[in-house]
């Protein structure tokens, strides 16, 4: 079948690997007013029975390790929410609450825990759900629970090794994480067991007063796997129709709950795999199965039959998990990315005069990097959408809303975009957090109250970076006498070069927001800001301080090889602060595949219109990474003809050429695939073959070296004060007790301010 939108979502794809060239679409990441006091934001709308304060949507965070491992939401959860509705937004959702325990053995662990909060165990999760329903409304917000069929063929396969029982899919679908898995089709009975516990989890939901449910049908999970003919090839059965498995769930809940109560669907347009991989969709193993994906035109005819079966609001997003970073769109995508999926949805609706059962206009909520308040206010004047969603925003600042609704933009923390301390955190087995805000998902143990200084010390802060500026403003609201050193002219540390590049639109907001920050708490408190100023001992001897703390950064790391001490070899951070460096260089050689070097990359040939190949030793490209920040930039890294060579390290460097040993066994992974993700380091994969050593030499033309091998803590000074006892207190924290992410820096430096 021919998709006539197919056009419409290749331009989407495509452009988001150079979006940031257009100066007007870089202007609406920016953190202005110039719309305020946003009538259509802060006016309030009807879903059904229930009326929305505002148009502004707290979108799923997952609430992965939140509650008690029974399931039951306890005071770390309740206060998580609670903040978000103090802070203004008028409707909560919570992250996914799986109803197929015992059916999709993935959301369950081994005796019968799970990570997932829960509300189908027994009636003793119930106390938790009624706890956080009145939490909420206590400040005027609705919360709807997000409520999934499963997880399927996204679900950990660590299921095959602890239980011995495949993951399941909508037909024999290969595991995402583990392709050579495979999951088994769920039987019909199987398929209407979950309706049924659905039904039921949503008439409890109603029980424990939760205004609504909102179904996670989108991004390729179990609800999506049934319901898109890219995973459901049934050939026979109740549920070889595609739209089946999604119009009876929403059938049961109507049934379970009555006319009135509010059923949201998320879903995506398009899974835009064929504009994402093109030919690839014919050639790789685990993405042949998907070819025949669900059309947009058949995702509208979905949605028509849906608001038939009762579902009263939907939002809309593109991608899944084959291409991680169109759901979870990273720093380097652009604002307001799916703004035309909400408006195309918009006005097919129109068109078709779709209402709900209440006979009300069906809402379309736009999600996608919208936390910058002008950009979400014209999308509802513009009629775009009905409502705007924002959910790693009201990660990095709960009181977004109220900010927002106060004209007090310049105030709000901005999200970075960074994804460490929210997706890949609880990836890893954390909860969600915030690289920001310190206080995320801590807010049952960090009171937003700071507690006064008993004793009022003079304090010296050495380095205004993340970890500066949170330690020297925590300290100083606290009834310190802060002064805050930095060498430089400006507050931000290597934050400033890190934004220089335009698709780190997201980290300049940031830098702007710590300057406001700083001068904002001088002029409220004791705290004074020494900038071009550099602390030694001697200084911070004679001023006589009761503290001290440095947080003076890293300092970058070169390999030891011959001719690294080259003219033309540079420091990625140098040549940031001075890209003028890059003019006369048409081919650039950058060493080092993680973050810094690919993001490196990415701005040389984008940017400065360079030949750019970079050289990582490891066998992965940006290892460490949030799989949606990782697949972003090796996707359009390919896109725009870098070179990626990994198992590659650098043996020497010449006036025009590097010398490198490369592994060329066919047994390398290949650098580019983005189509599945790495495996942490403490998961194994039994199934991977290994890589074997077939070593030769390469020369590659290189008229530039860009450094990016990694950093060592500057922790000199700090020993040096330490020696010397420039103060009874003397702590190391940030980049200079470990080089890590700001999401460290952010949390040291507010704990140690606590701390004094």
């Amino acid at each position: 079948m021919t998709d006539p939108y197919q056009a419409l979502i290749q331009q989407l794809v495509d452009e988001y690997g150079q979006w940031f060239q257009d100066e007007t679409r870089l202007a609406q990441g920016q953190m202005t007013d110039n719309l305020y006091p946003y009538p259509m934001l802060f006016s309030p709308i009807q879903v059904n029975g229930v009326k929305l304060k505002n148009r502004i949507v707290m979108g799923p965070m997952g609430n992965i390790n939140m509650a008690e491992e029974t399931g039951r939401p306890n005071d770390k959860m309740i206060q998580y929410f609670a903040e978000r509705a103090k802070g203004g937004v008028g409707l909560i959702t919570s992250g996914l609450v799986p109803t197929s325990h015992g059916i999709d053995p993935s959301v369950t662990d081994v005796a019968g825990l799970s990570y997932f909060p829960r509300i189908d165990r027994s009636r003793t999760v119930l106390s938790g759900w009624r706890d956080l329903a009145e939490s909420v409304h206590a400040y005027g917000a609705r919360f709807f629970i997000q409520l999934t069929p499963g997880l399927g063929r996204v679900g950990s396969p660590e299921c095959l090794l602890k239980k011995w029982k495949l993951p399941v899919s909508a037909s024999w679908n290969p595991n995402f994480y583990m392709p050579a898995v495979p999951c088994r089709p769920l039987w019909g009975r199987e398929c209407r067991r979950i309706i049924r516990a659905t039904g039921q989890a949503a008439a409890d939901a109603k029980a424990c007063l939760i205004d609504g449910v909102y179904l996670h049908g989108h991004e390729g999970y179990l609800l999506e796997q049934m319901s898109n003919t890219a995973f459901n090839r049934r050939r026979w059965g109740r549920f070889a129709n595609w739209q089946t498995f999604g119009i009876e769930l929403v059938q049961e809940i109507r049934d379970r709950c009555g006319p009135a109560y509010p059923i949201m669907y998320r879903i995506d347009l398009s899974l835009a795999l064929r504009e994402t991989y093109g030919a690839r969709m014919n050639q790789v193993r685990s993405l042949r199965p998907f070819r025949r994906e669900r059309s947009v035109a058949q995702t509208l005819d979905y949605m028509h039959n849906l608001v038939r079966a009762g579902v009263d609001m939907f939002d809309v997003d593109l991608g899944c998990y084959d291409n991680w970073w169109l759901p979870h769109p990273p720093a380097p995508m652009p604002p307001g990315c799916f703004l035309l999926a909400a408006q195309l949805v918009k006005t097919d609706f129109a068109e078709h005069e779709v209402q709900s059962n209440a006979g009300l206009p069906v809402p379309i909520v736009a999600v996608g990097k919208l936390g910058y308040p002008d950009l979400a206010e014209r999308a509802l004047q513009d009629s775009q959408c009905d409502m705007v969603m924002l959910a790693r925003p009201l990660l990095a600042d709960p009181y977004w809303p109220q900010k927002a609704f106060a004209g007090q933009v310049r105030e709000i923390i901005p999200c970075i975009g960074d994804q460490e301390a929210c997706i890949n955190e609880f990836i890893h087995g954390g909860h969600p957090q915030c690289a920001v805000n310190p206080r995320t998902g801590f807010e049952d143990v960090l009171p937003d109250a700071l507690a006064p200084a008993p004793r009022p010390k003079r304090v010296a802060v050495v380095g205004a970076g993340p970890a500066g500026v949170m330690c020297a403003c925590t300290a100083a609201q606290r009834g310190h006498d802060v002064t805050l050193f930095e060498q430089r002219d400006a507050v931000g540390g290597t934050l400033i070069p890190g934004s220089v590049p335009r698709f780190k639109f997201d980290v300049a907001n940031y830098v702007a927001y710590l300057d406001e920050a700083v001068w904002a708490c001088a002029r409220e408190h004791k705290l004074a800001l020494r900038l071009d100023t550099r602390a030694t001992v001697d200084l911070l001897q004679q001023e006589g301080f009761d503290a001290v703390v440095l947080c003076i950064g890293a300092r970058p790391s070169a390999p030891p090889v011959p001719g690294i001490d080259g003219p033309h070899v540079v420091q990625a951070v140098d040549l940031l602060r001075d890209p003028a460096r890059a003019d006369r260089a048409k081919h650039v050689v950058v060493v080092g595949g993680g973050d810094v070097g690919c993001e490196m990359a990415y701005f040389l040939v984008g940017e400065r219109d360079k030949a750019v190949t970079v050289i990582e030793m490891l066998p992965y490209f940006m290892a460490d990474s949030c799989s949606a920040n990782r697949g972003y930039l090796i996707h359009y890294l390919e896109q725009a003809g870098v070179m990626l060579l990994n198992c590659t390290r650098l043996q020497s460097i010449q006036e025009n050429t590097v010398t490198v040993v490369r592994n060329v066994s066919p047994t390398v992974p290949d650098p580019y695939v983005t189509w599945a993700p790495v495996l942490p380091e403490n998961v194994k994969n039994p199934l991977a073959r290994p890589i074997k050593v077939q070593e030769q030499e390469q020369t590659l033309s290189a008229d530039l070296v860009v450094l990016a091998a990694g950093a060592r803590p500057d922790d000199a000074l700090y020993e040096a004060c330490v020696q010397a006892r420039v103060a009874p207190e003397i702590h190391n924290i940030g980049d200079s007790f470990a080089p890590g992410r700001v999401f460290e820096a952010t949390k040291a430096g507010y704990a140690v301010g606590r701390l004094l």
